[in-house]
């Protein structure tokens, strides 16, 4: 079932998606070569606790941890180690709050220090992919208009998207359709209604 959410509880998802990206910056400041994905796993969780507000993703299907940290090829839902950075990499953060019975979740990728060109040229692209999802999704269209943008930007760069992975509806449950593919076609795919809440 899609969700259309009331005034009200958009402001809820809004609170629980300021502790996400306020715990992104705090995670992003952290990022260097050296420390550990579970060093920043610790830090965020402390951050998130102190806003009244728990992990999103911490004992949800048996995950372990706060974060999702993904370094280098891995492309998702990498468990935080001891392990160390390394100058060069880049590494996906997602992290998910709960407060007040709504989530926010939300994922991005950093470098590690300097990195090379190919992985710089990633990480502007992907932006400017997210970028174009986003003023897609707009009431009135569809799930398809959302992918499309996404799929075109990427593969017009030379990039594939990951198929067996999609982003999604969030509220009272992490995970809530509409499912949003980053492939897709225009005019395809769940009608997009003014009060729908996607991560």
């Amino acid at each position: 079932m899609i969700h259309t959410r009331s005034p009200q509880e958009v402001e809820k998802i809004r609170r629980s998606c300021r502790i996400v990206t306020e715990t992104l910056q705090l995670v992003a400041d952290k990022i260097r070569p050296g420390v550990t994905p579970m060093e920043l796993d610790t830090a965020a969780e402390a951050y998130i606790r102190s806003q009244k507000a728990d992990p999103g993703f911490k004992g949800l299907y048996g995950y372990p941890a706060t974060l999702c940290i993904s370094i280098e090829d891995e492309v998702v839902h990498g468990i935080p180690d001891d392990t160390p950075l390394e100058e060069g990499q880049i590494v996906a953060i997602d992290v998910g709050a709960r407060k007040e019975g709504y989530y926010g979740d939300h994922a991005r990728t950093f470098a590690v220090g300097q990195v090379d060109e190919p992985r710089r040229h990633l990480l502007t692209r992907t932006r400017e992919c997210l970028d174009l999802g986003v003023q897609a999704a707009r009431a009135g269209g569809n799930v398809g208009d959302i992918g499309y943008a996404v799929q075109q930007h990427a593969e017009s760069a030379g990039y594939g998207v990951v198929r067996e992975l999609v982003g999604h509806g969030v509220g009272t449950r992490l995970h809530e359709e509409p499912q949003v593919p980053n492939f897709g076609r225009p005019g395809f795919g769940a009608l997009l209604r003014e009060g729908m809440c996607l991560g």
